[in-house]
C-alpha cells in the first residue's frame, strides 16, 4: 500500500545522509521503493564533514548513523584504528558541529529535518539525556552523573568516590558519548579492593583500550582502575544496575521503536551477561512470552509502551528513537535505560500488532508515518502565525488611531 496517496505532488523529496551502501542505508531505499516513491537522495556524511553538502527546497531530509565508514569515524574521532574506544569526546564535538551546521543549510534552503540537530547533542549524551528523562518524570535508575551541573569523573577515585556516596554497589559505569555498549562496564564492588567488572573492552600492554566482541571478565581494582582511568578523559555516566527479569534464564531487555511518539516496534533482547546488545552474543526473544509474563506479574504492557513514548515525547523533534526499556521485579516494574536517535536497525522485525505498524519494517513504518508529521506541522505553522498575528496586531491598531 502506498503511504503517500493523491499523487507526485504530495509525496515528499527524500534525502537521506548516512553512509551510502550500508545496511541502513540500503534497507532504508528498500522501503522507500516498496512504499512505490523515488529513491531517496543520497548525501554522505563524507561531503557534510569536507562541507560538500547542500541541500534544496521541500526536501525531506532523514539523519542516519555516521558508522561503519572508516574515513568518516577517523575524522570524527581521530582514531586511525576503528576499534579504538578512545576518542568519543572528540567524535561527539566534532558529531554534532556537524549536525548543527548540516540544519542550518538545510532549514535555510527550506528542506525539512526529521532529526534536529539540538535534540541530537542531548540523546548523544548520556548525563544529558538521563537529566532530560529524570526531569520529565519518566522512570530511570539513579545516578549521580545525571543532567547539567552533575560532578564530571576524573577517574576511578571519583567512581568510587560517587558509588560510595549513592549507596550503589552495582552500577554501570558508561562512556558519556558511546553507542553499542562500546566501553561500558557493569561494575561490581564489594568492599576496598574488591570489584568485578563484565564489559567488552579489551586492554593491551600498552594500556590502549578496542572494542572486542568477546564479554570477559576484569576482577582486580588494578585493571578496572586502569580502564576507567583511559576512559575517563572522555566523559563517563554512572547509574544504578537495575537488576533485569529473566527469559529462559538469560537476562532481557526490550529496544522498544517510537515513530511519531508512538510505539511501533518492540524486540525482546537477552544474554548470559550484563550486557544484552545483540553483537555481543546476545539474542533475540520471546516477545509474545515477555507479554505473558508481564501480565502473570500484574504489570502491564500499554504502560511499559506508553513509558516509551513518554520518553520519546522528551525529543518531539525526532521523527524516530529506539528505546532501552528495563523490565524489573520479575516483569513488573518498568525503567528507561537510554533513547537512542540511530535505534532502528532491526532487519525483519515488523510492527506490534493491532498498530499502524503492523506487518511493516521500522524503515517503513517511518516513511508511513511521514503525512501525519507533515500535517501536524502544518497545523503548527498556522498556530504560530494566528498567534504573532494578533500579537502584532493591537500595535498596528493603535498606530492606525494615530
Amino acid at each position: 500500500m502506498r503511504p503517500f496517496p493523491g499523487g507526485r505532488d504530495r509525496e515528499p523529496r527524500l534525502t537521506v545522509v548516512g553512509v551510502p551502501g550500508n545496511r541502513r542505508t540500503t534497507l532504508f531505499q528498500d522501503a522507500v521503493r516498496a512504499a512505490g516513491l523515488p529513491p531517496a537522495r543520497e548525501v554522505s556524511w563524507l561531503d557534510v564533514l569536507h562541507g560538500r553538502a547542500g541541500f534544496g527546497p521541500g526536501e525531506t531530509v532523514r539523519l542516519d548513523s555516521p558508522g561503519e565508514d572508516p574515513e568518516v569515524d577517523r575524522l570524527l574521532r581521530g582514531a586511525e584504528d576503528p576499534a579504538r574506544v578512545e576518542g568519543t569526546a572528540l567524535w561527539y564535538a566534532r558529531f554534532t558541529a556537524a549536525a548543527r551546521g548540516l540544519g542550518e543549510r538545510a532549514r535555510a534552503a527550506g528542506a525539512e529535518l526529521l532529526d534536529d540537530p539540538a535534540e541530537l547533542a542531548v540523546l548523544f549524551d548520556k548525563r544529558l539525556c538521563h537529566g532530560v528523562l529524570d526531569a520529565a518524570g519518566v522512570r530511570v535508575p539513579a545516578s549521580p552523573t545525571s543532567g547539567t551541573g552533575a560532578p564530571a569523573v576524573s577517574g576511578w577515585d571519583d567512581v568510587r568516590t560517587l558509588l560510595a556516596a549513592g549507596g550503589l554497589r552495582r552500577a554501570f559505569v558508561k562512556p558519556a558519548h558511546g553507542s553499542s555498549a562500546s566501553g561500558v562496564l557493569a561494575l561490581e564492588t564489594a568492599g576496598p579492593g574488591r570489584v568485578r567488572a563484565t564489559t567488552s573492552v579489551e586492554r593491551d600492554v600498552s594500556g590502549r583500550l578496542f572494542n572486542s566482541l568477546r564479554v570477559r571478565t576484569y576482577t582486580t581494582e588494578r585493571e578496572v582502575a586502569a580502564i576507567v582511568d583511559t576512559l575517563a578523559p572522555d566523559g563517563l555516566h554512572i547509574e544504578q544496575w537495575v537488576p533485569k527479569s529473566a527469559q529462559a534464564g538469560r537476562a532481557a531487555d526490550l529496544r522498544v521503536v517510537v515513530v511519531a511518539g508512538r510505539a511501533t516496534h518492540a524486540v525482546v533482547r537477552t544474554s548470559r551477561s550484563p550486557l544484552t546488545n545483540l553483537h555481543l552474543g546476545g539474542a533475540r526473544g520471546d516477545l509474545d512470552a515477555a507479554r505473558a509474563a508481564i501480565g502473570a506479574a500484574g504489570g502491564s504492557w500499554a504502560g511499559a509502551l506508553d513509558l516509551c513514548e513518554r520518553a520519546a515525547a522528551c525529543f518531539p523533534d525526532t521523527h524516530c528513537v529506539g528505546v532501552d526499556l528495563l523490565p524489573a521485579g520479575g516483569w513488573r516494574r518498568f525503567a528507561i535505560c537510554e533513547v537512542n536517535a540511530f535505534g532502528d536497525l532491526l532487519p525483519r522485525l515488523t510492527g506490534l500488532p493491532g498498530t499502524a505498524a503492523e506487518g511493516m519494517d521500522t524503515y517503513a513504518a517511518q516513511l508511513a508515518a511521514l503525512p501525519g508529521r507533515a500535517a501536524r506541522t502544518r497545523t503548527q505553522t498556522r498556530t504560530r502565525t494566528q498567534t504573532q498575528t494578533r500579537t502584532r496586531r493591537p500595535t498596528e491598531d493603535r498606530r492606525a488611531r494615530t
